[in-house]
């Protein structure tokens, strides 16, 4: 069968063997599976070594030896990690930083024709496409629970609270509307009119990033891996705020340390989603609390090599490379 892979630091079509299932799990038929953000970083720093490319996944059952409800058949959604829930990380809620949750993939990858699944995959973080979703809209399942994630983390309670998101792709957008689900007032802006024009679609209150007042927002949320957003996120957090720092950037620098001290600023991370956040991110999308449905640009696999190019050079919002 043929995937996608990242070999001496190029993008390549190769021929694997298809999976075989010898264990508790299922072999899926893969329909199609979301670019992310995360997939384009592994490929720029491969340096060399082999990487796993594409976790958000749609695939139909075509083998299956599970103790679940799970059937042949079924057309599922699954994210890549599971956390062993029992770790000092998981008990205190912390699973991303799981050992267990950084091991567990899709085998062999996302962009490929078919995918095994573990018992603990189909028992944890897998559940069938809902009636009311198409498979690129349930395609988003696992970005937008990140967003939850980030989104719960920064304030158990919303109410009155004035939100910045400072970067307009396609998580910015999910994150908006993440954010206006959970009771908050939420803010975005970027430097393309194009990005602002959609969050303005999307009920999120948006500008360019050039209008940004000073200490007007309780939390900021960083979607943007642009250096400059380090500093438009000190500008923009009230004193006493947060800013949630959700993607890395080129020039991996810090913070001012007594602008944070004299503020009483709170900086916090948020990287990946719990199980329970996958769960409430499926429910936002069903409930239609979160609209995904004009994000993507569809690519025939063969293409997916021009759906990461077009996407590094900005000429898309979020690619979806449908395999079948």
């Amino acid at each position: 069968m043929k995937i996608l892979e990242v070999k001496d630091g190029k993008l390549k079509f190769s021929e694997v063997e298809k999976p075989i299932l010898d264990t508790n799990g299922a072999i899926l038929k893969i329909h199609g599976c979301g670019l992310c953000g995360s997939d384009i970083v592994k490929y720029k720093h491969s340096e060399g070594k082999k990487v796993v490319l594409g976790h958000e996944i749609v695939g139909e059952i075509v083998e299956i030896n599970s103790d679940t409800d799970f059937k042949v058949g079924d057309v599922i959604i699954s994210s890549h990690h599971i956390p062993c829930f029992s770790c000092d990380y998981c008990r205190n809620g912390h699973y991303s930083m799981c050992e267990h949750f950084k091991k567990t993939n899709v085998s062999p990858c996302g962009f490929s024709e078919y995918v095994f699944l573990t018992e603990e995959h189909l028992k944890n973080v897998a559940y069938k496409v809902p009636n009311n979703l198409t498979e690129i809209e349930a395609s988003f399942y696992e970005p937008l629970g990140c967003c939850v994630r980030a989104v719960k983390r920064a304030f158990d309670n919303y109410e009155n609270k004035k939100v910045l998101v400072i970067g307009l792709g396609s998580i910015g957008l999910l994150m908006g509307q993440a954010l206006n689900a959970y009771g908050a007032k939420a803010y975005g802006c970027d430097i393309l009119e194009d990005r602002i024009a959609l969050a303005d679609e999307h009920g999120i209150i948006s500008c360019n990033s050039s209008e940004i007042q000073e200490k007007t927002y309780d939390a900021i949320f960083m979607t943007s891996g642009a250096d400059v957003t380090i500093e438009l996120a000190l500008k923009a957090v009230k004193n006493g705020g947060k800013i949630v720092v959700f993607a890395s950037t080129p020039r991996n620098f810090g913070y001012a340390n007594n602008e944070i001290y004299y503020r009483e600023l709170t900086v916090m991370g948020s990287y990946s989603p719990s199980p329970k956040d996958l769960k409430d991110s499926l429910d936002l999308l069903t409930q239609e609390k979160v609209r995904v449905d004009n994000l993507s640009t569809v690519y025939n696999f063969d293409d997916a090599i021009k759906a990461f190019e077009d996407t590094i050079n900005n000429k898309i919002l979020k690619a979806y490379v449908k395999m079948q």
